[in-house]
């Protein structure tokens, strides 16, 4: 599957504005960020494990 197969959406916490976005793509296997900005750089992948220890050390200030 393609990256631009995917359905990509913008972080909750990006700039309004149109600055310092991410946007973010889940699969079964990967959760794919990006720079919407640079797209064309590629992006990262997590697992989900990994993305979802991340999203709660975020939500708990610890980041």
């Amino acid at each position: 599957m393609s990256t631009h197969d995917l359905s990509w959406h913008k972080s909750s916490h990006s700039n309004p504005s149109g600055g310092h976005c991410v946007e973010v793509a889940e699969t079964p296997r990967a959760v794919l960020v990006r720079d919407t900005q640079h797209r064309e750089l590629g992006h990262l992948d997590f697992t989900p494990g990994e993305w979802a220890a991340f999203l709660a050390e975020a939500k708990a200030g610890r980041l």
